[in-house]
C-alpha cells in the first residue's frame, strides 16, 4: 500500500512538472518508471501548456530540446492517448486560452476536429482569420452542430408552442390524423342499421389544430457581446425553428452598438451565425427602440431581450426604452442567459429594476423558453 501511494505521488508530480521534472525528481524511487510511462504525455501536454512559460515569466524550457510536434501531429496524438472528454478540453483550451488559430486556419486541421459546441463557438470567434476554402469547411462544421441542436430542440418547441390538437372545436382540415372517431360515432348513432349491424355515416367530424387560432408575433433582440455567445447561438437556432411555425411571426435582431435586423435570414441559421460580429460595445437602449417599431399588435406579441444587461450607454435611457415597450401591453421577457450550461453573469441591479418595472426576468434553457411561450399563447 505504501509503495503504491509513493508511486501515485511521483506520478502526480511527474504530470505537474512535465518535461521540467528531470531535475527535481531524479533519484526518487519510481521516477524512472513514471518518466518512461509519461514521456509521450509530457510531449503532448508541453506542446500546449509550454506556451504558458515565456521569457516575461522567467521560464524557458530548461535547456531541453523544442518539441518536434506539429498541429496535425498533436491533434492525432491527443486522440490516441486521451479519452474523448479530455480531447475536447485540450482543443477548447488550445483555441480559447492559447489562441492556436492555426487549428481553424488550416483546412485539413479544421476538418479533423470534432464538430461540437466548443468548436462552433471558436469558429464564430475566430472566423475573421479564415479565408477561401477554410470558410466553406467551417460552414460545414457549423451546419453539423446547428442541425444537431435543432434536432434536440425542434420536437420540444413544436409540442410546447403549437400545442396538442384542440379536441373542443370542430375543424376543417380533413385528414386521417385529425379524424375525430368518437364524435363521428356519437353524431351518427341515430343512423345505426340494426339489421346489418353497421353505421351509416352521413357526416364525418375532424379535430381542429390550435395553431389556426394562435397567431402571435415574437420579437427577439440578442446582445452579441462576447459573453453572450452561447445565447446568440441558441437564439438564432430557436428563431429559425419559430419562423417555420404557422402560429408565429418571428423577428430576430442582433445588436452591439449597431442594430441589425436578421429576420429575412431565418431560413438558414448557418449563414445567420456566420454573419454575426462578436465583441464591441453594447447599446441596449438603441436596440429596444428599434424593437419597439416592430410591435404591430402588442397584445399578441412576446418581446424577448437576450442580454447580460451591461449597458455601455445611459442606464436611464435603457430603462425608458424598456418602459415604453412594457407600456404597450406586450409580454416582455428579459433573458440573462439562453443555454443549457446555466452559467449566468449579468447586471443584477438592472435586472431588479426591469423586474420592478413589469418585465419578466429569468435565465432559461431553450426548452424552458419554449414552454414559457407555449403557456402564454
Amino acid at each position: 500500500m505504501e509503495s503504491r501511494m509513493k508511486q501515485e505521488n511521483v506520478n502526480r508530480w511527474r504530470l505537474l512538472l512535465g518535461q521540467n521534472a528531470a531535475g527535481p525528481l531524479t533519484g526518487i524511487e519510481g521516477y524512472e518508471e513514471a518518466s518512461f510511462v509519461y514521456k509521450e504525455v509530457d510531449e503532448i501536454l508541453h506542446y500546449l501548456y509550454g506556451r504558458e512559460y515565456g521569457d516575461e515569466r522567467g521560464y524557458r524550457q530548461g535547456g531541453q530540446e523544442g518539441s518536434s510536434l506539429t498541429v496535425p501531429a498533436w491533434l492525432s496524438k491527443i486522440r490516441t492517448v486521451f479519452p474523448k472528454e479530455t480531447v475536447e478540453i485540450l482543443e477548447k483550451q488550445a483555441l480559447e486560452r492559447y489562441n492556436m488559430t492555426e487549428l481553424l486556419t488550416d483546412r485539413a486541421v479544421l476538418e479533423s476536429l470534432e464538430p461540437n459546441m466548443h468548436l462552433l463557438k471558436s469558429i464564430l470567434q475566430f472566423k475573421g482569420y479564415m479565408k477561401g476554402q477554410v470558410i466553406q469547411s467551417a460552414k460545414e462544421i457549423v451546419r453539423k452542430v446547428v442541425e444537431e441542436i435543432k434536432r434536440n430542440l425542434e420536437s420540444e418547441i413544436q409540442t410546447s408552442i403549437i400545442g396538442a390538437i384542440n379536441r373542443q372545436k370542430r375543424g376543417y382540415s380533413k385528414s386521417l390524423k385529425n379524424f375525430d372517431v368518437q364524435r363521428t360515432i356519437i353524431k351518427n348513432l341515430k343512423n345505426y342499421d340494426r339489421k346489418n349491424k353497421r353505421f351509416i355515416l352521413e357526416q364525418l367530424y375532424f379535430h381542429s389544430n390550435v395553431q389556426q387560432y394562435n397567431k402571435w408575433n415574437i420579437v427577439i433582440l440578442v446582445d452579441e457581446s462576447g459573453s453572450m455567445l452561447d445565447s446568440v447561438i441558441y437564439s438564432a437556432v430557436m428563431a429559425s425553428i419559430f419562423s417555420k411555425l404557422a402560429a408565429l411571426k418571428t423577428n430576430l435582431v442582433i445588436f452591439d452598438t449597431k442594430v441589425v435586423d436578421l429576420s429575412s435570414q431565418l431560413e438558414d441559421p448557418i449563414d445567420l451565425l456566420m454573419s454575426v460580429q462578436l465583441g464591441g460595445g453594447t447599446h441596449i437602449a438603441k436596440a429596444l427602440k428599434y424593437g419597439n417599431t416592430l410591435l404591430e399588435n402588442p397584445g399578441r406579441t412576446i418581446f424577448i431581450l437576450v442580454s447580460d444587461l451591461e449597458e455601455g450607454y445611459s442606464m436611464h435611457e435603457m430603462y425608458r426604452a424598456a418602459q415604453a415597450i412594457i407600456d404597450t401591453g406586450c409580454k416582455f421577457l428579459v433573458l440573462t442567459a439562453l443555454d443549457f450550461a446555466g452559467n449566468v453573469h449579468y447586471n443584477k441591479q438592472a435586472a431588479r429594476t426591469l423586474a420592478d418595472m413589469g418585465a419578466h426576468v429569468a435565465a432559461l434553457t431553450p426548452n424552458e423558453l419554449a414552454q414559457w411561450i407555449g403557456k402564454i399563447i
